[in-house]
């Protein structure tokens, strides 16, 4: 029997006073779908979420909930006027027997439903967007960027929740792990174009990568026969002129399919560029220890950063993570315990409240009011790494367009905003790198590109993000900060972490992967007989060896995918391939001692 659609859109067409952002848009969301909604920045993301919400009407078409069904959507700035508390907000769609759910989800969230609306952050006020969404527990769930603001430890609890939902949901995210656990199809917005594979994020770029193949080669197919027929318009039309003005309008006409093709749009043309190379040794701090009202930030924290280093600092929302760097660049003053900072240092912050932007200002009034970057008043030139530059070329090359360089920042969303952000950040040298959650916001490919330039910078980098993704791929050392002061340094990034603290759990498995065995399993094999002690602990390690081994496997394959890299950078292109092979034999030889371990353990 066919299933009643939750949601059927239906020939929608959308403008907004320009070029279409929709037209002719037909999909369906069945009872139990969960679906990854991508695409870049600026393509549609959230206003299609509206459409489906019905908070935006179409200019065209309709959208049709089924009878009955309750479809509930998280906004990413919501509003609450007439509520004087979070919790209020959050339970006022609720019946008044239900409000005890805000207080679960809340718990799970995060926030204290008892905070003041006046005076919440942006990060308090989405969170209890999505308690009041969840408390609700409608059958069609809009998800609007729910991890944004979420530290590592709600997310999970988000996660799953939304794993063990019957109900369906559409959900937009920049978190690729949190996208890859939970969705099972994939809507894709390319250029105005609404796609859909029933494949889940995980698939989601193979795919696209063959969408974009297909299309190129039909469009180089197109540019050949355009360019015989022109030769045949030149030398042959004279003799031919009456019996052949059909195939002239057919040339004609090709060449209007032409012009009328969108082009895809590139990455940004990011660039990081070091400046003056700092001393070895970065920093290094020893018996740190500071408190706020009674309450540890930290206390006996050692750590020492190296030029080059890549540092992640994770934990939950709070803990004093942002702190604790203004300590270690000397911002704010330890209670106890001494910073050396090293020689000839030129730092670059990414704030992650978006502070450096004044919203009331132009986007070209922002970048030359920057006093960081020698530049203020009315000039149309920016010094871009010692390069002097225009503001609106500079600007296109972080795909912003002439008519935006004039438009306020508030008009921006989030991730036009981070760009901007680092549109400023990359503009001058640096050899000390500050990110404190730069990952919210920006779009998939811009993400890659930022994780690209991360690895090819000469400098060091000092990260707070809550993207897991994100930090297996940049961080070579995480420092946790688990609360009451406890900070403890860990070599490699989040999956390494969380497996040398025992966690199983964390440890990413492959399909036909012997790290496949997790958590309560993965304790009883340790447990067993025929093992001695340092055997189990190496059984216990070797799945995060394992993960990180994978890991860098596919960042070295990534870059050996490069047509361009053997000719342009011959060297680079031999220490990869020499270190594919290297790492090829660890995990070879990782995989069989795993095996050989936990045969001995079973038998023992």
């Amino acid at each position: 029997m066919a299933r009643t659609p939750l949601l059927q859109l239906s020939d929608i067409s959308l403008t907004f006073g320009g070029d279409p952002v929709f037209e002719d848009l037909s999909l369906v969301v069945q009872p139990g779908d969960r679906v990854a909604l991508v695409g870049r920045n600026g393509s549609g993301k959230s206003t299609l979420m509206k459409v489906m919400a019905g908070l935006v009407e179409a200019d065209r078409g309709t959208a049709i909930a089924a009878p009955g069904v309750s479809v509930g959507y998280m906004e990413q700035e919501p509003t609450m006027e007439g509520h004087a508390t979070l919790g209020d907000y959050a339970a006022s769609g609720l019946d008044p027997s239900e409000a005890y759910r805000v207080e679960m989800v809340a718990e799970g969230l995060k926030f204290d439903p008892a905070g003041a609306v006046a005076t919440a952050s942006g990060g308090e006020r989405r969170r209890a967007a999505l308690a009041k969404l969840m408390a609700e527990a409608p059958e069609l769930m809009l998800l609007d960027e729910p991890t944004n603001h979420l530290d590592i430890e709600a997310i999970a609890w988000l996660e799953n929740e939304l794993k063990s939902t019957r109900a369906g949901f559409v959900l937009i995210s920049h978190d690729r792990a949190f996208l890859r656990n939970l969705t099972r199809a994939t809507l894709w917005i390319d250029r105005g174009q609404v796609r859909r594979t029933e494949e889940g994020f995980d698939g989601f770029e193979a795919w696209r990568d063959r969408i974009w193949e297909e299309e190129d080669q039909q469009r180089h197919k197109l540019n050949r026969k355009i360019k015989a027929e022109a030769r045949w318009a030149v030398e042959g039309i004279s003799a031919r002129r009456k019996r052949n003005q059909g195939r002239v309008r057919a040339l004609q006409e090709l060449r209007a399919e032409r012009a009328g093709q969108i082009q895809r749009q590139g990455t940004a043309a990011m660039a990081l560029e070091s400046g003056p190379t700092s001393g070895k040794k970065v920093m290094e701090a020893t018996g740190l220890r500071k408190a706020f009202d009674g309450k540890e930030i930290v206390r006996h924290l050692d750590l020492t950063v190296q030029r080059g280093d890549r540092v992640a600092f994770v934990g939950p929302n709070g803990v004093g993570k942002t702190t604790l760097i203004k300590m270690l660049l000397g911002q704010v003053a330890p209670d106890d315990g001494t910073i050396k900072l090293g020689t000839n240092l030129e730092t670059a912050v990414f704030d992650q409240t978006r502070a450096q932007l004044d919203p009331q200002l132009s986007l070209w009034d922002n970048l030359v009011n920057d006093p960081e970057m020698g530049v203020s008043g009315k000039a149309d030139q920016i010094m871009v790494r010692g390069t002097p530059k225009h503001v609106v070329g500079y600007l296109k090359e972080f795909l912003f367009d002439e008519a935006q360089a004039r438009a306020p920042v508030r008009a921006l969303s989030g991730g036009e905003r981070a760009r901007l952000l680092l549109a400023r950040l990359m503009a001058k040298p640096s050899n000390l790198l500050v990110l404190d959650e730069p990952t919210n916001d920006l779009d998939i490919e811009t993400l890659d590109l930022l994780q690209d330039l991360l690895g090819d910078y000469d400098g060091t980098v000092l990260l707070v993000s809550h993207d897991r993704d994100f930090l297996d791929r940049v961080a070579t050392t995480t420092v946790a900060m688990e609360g009451d002061g406890q900070a403890t340094v860990y070599a490699g990034g989040w999956t390494d972490y969380r497996a040398q603290r025992g966690d199983r759990a964390a440890a990413p498995s492959s399909v036909g992967k012997p790290m496949a065995k997790k958590g309560k399993q993965s304790q009883q094999v340790a447990r067993k007989e025929g093992l001695s002690f340092t055997e189990r602990h190496r059984l216990e390690e070797l799945p995060g060896v394992i993960a990180r081994l994978e890991a860098e496997i596919a960042k070295l394959v990534d870059l050996l995918a490069d047509p361009d890299l053997f000719t342009q950078n011959p060297v680079k292109f031999e220490k990869a391939t020499d270190a594919l092979t290297e790492r090829q034999g660890m995990l070879d030889a990782a995989e069989a001692e795993w095996l050989e371990l936990e045969e001995k353990s079973e038998n023992g």
